[in-house]
């Protein structure tokens, strides 16, 4: 790359081609994070968002989607803020590795000079792999290691090949359990209308309690089920004529990604969820996915979902991880003492 620029990005244009031609092509997985319409969502929830390409000779070498997010120790009284790059920056794929310093270099320059001028106390970025994180390094930039904000480490399943041979990669109990549940009788449908969010609702509630984790806001939910359904879709599993497993899925590019799930443990010998994760694969084969998502394992944290999840045959992906890089010092410790502090 010889001379490089920075554009931000304020109408669609061809966003999303971009991010779907550049994404990993043996597993592209959480690429809906820098999609278009994710910053759309994130715009709803009240969240500014910028977008930014980086050119070269009029040719498009990278690009990626900023998230401005308020910090909840800090920014009532002062009113800080940090910017979030999820899963970005996205970059040509058909350059050479040292093309791709270059642009790297590029985009740190830029989005700390961006930092700076906006005063983000800190940038947030969750590289695709660890090109990032050398780039970084050579520029003599601080590199603190975070919690993950995306799930660190995750199940892609390739369904471009037959149903046979897919569920040949399966566990056995698992493909036992989606014929248990036909035998059952388990209906599966594509949700639509209020009772179907508020049925969502009160089994990700229930699944939260008992997998002891934090759900997102009953808005942000609502939110998302009403996305343009070419994006994002929502699936029920009917049993005894009620939901007893519901599954939020974004399909964007070549991958279907299962982001957000709850069930009841009422009626669970019906095994539901082993025949939603397989109707909804096959439907997305149907419409010519490449790619299954199921978003997110961690044998420590979740060791019974990542079983379950793994049973199905994906590959495991592991990204290098969540980093920040401090822009304002100061303002940086006293976040991390605030967090240190509300988890005592």
């Amino acid at each position: 790359m010889k001379t490089g620029k920075v554009v931000e990005i304020l109408s669609r244009g061809d966003w999303d081609d971009f991010v779907v031609a550049n994404s990993n092509p043996l597993a592209p997985a959480g690429e809906f994070l820098q999609s278009w319409l994710w910053g759309d969502f994130q715009s709803g929830l009240g969240r500014k968002t910028r977008r930014f390409k980086i050119e070269s000779g009029g040719r498009t070498m990278g690009q990626y989607l900023l998230i401005k997010h308020f910090l909840p120790f800090i920014s009532s009284r002062f009113g800080k803020f940090y910017f979030y790059c999820p899963r970005g920056p996205i970059l040509d794929f058909s350059q050479p590795e040292s093309e791709k310093k270059k642009i790297l270099k590029l985009f740190l320059k830029e989005i700390i000079g961006l930092a700076k001028e906006e005063k983000a106390v800190f940038l947030r970025i969750e590289p695709l792999n660890n090109n990032f994180l050398s780039a970084w390094r050579d520029s003599g930039l601080r590199v603190v290691s975070t919690s993950p904000v995306q799930p660190r480490e995750t199940s892609v399943l390739n369904i471009d090949q037959s149903e046979q041979e897919i569920l040949a990669l399966m566990h056995p109990k698992t493909r036992y359990n989606i014929r248990l549940a036909e035998k059952r009788g388990v209906k599966i449908r594509e949700a639509s209308g209020e009772r179907d969010i508020n049925d969502f609702l009160r089994l990700i509630r229930q699944t939260a309690e008992r997998e002891k984790f934090k759900p997102h806001s009953d808005d942000y939910y609502r939110r998302l089920s009403k996305l343009n359904s070419a994006f994002f879709r929502f699936y029920l599993a009917e049993y005894k004529n009620k939901t007893i497993a519901a599954y939020f899925v974004i399909f964007f590019g070549k991958t279907v990604s299962y982001i957000h799930g709850a069930s009841t443990r009422q009626d669970k010998e019906a095994m539901a969820p082993h025949l939603l994760h397989w109707e909804i694969i096959k439907r997305a084969k149907e419409e010519g996915f490449k790619f299954y998502d199921f978003w997110g394992v961690d044998e420590t944290k979740w060791p019974g979902m990542t079983r379950f999840k793994m049973s199905f045959g994906g590959k495991k992906i592991v990204y290098p991880g969540t980093f920040d890089l401090p822009v304002f010092k100061i303002w940086y410790r006293l976040y991390r003492l605030g967090r240190g502090i509300k988890r005592i």
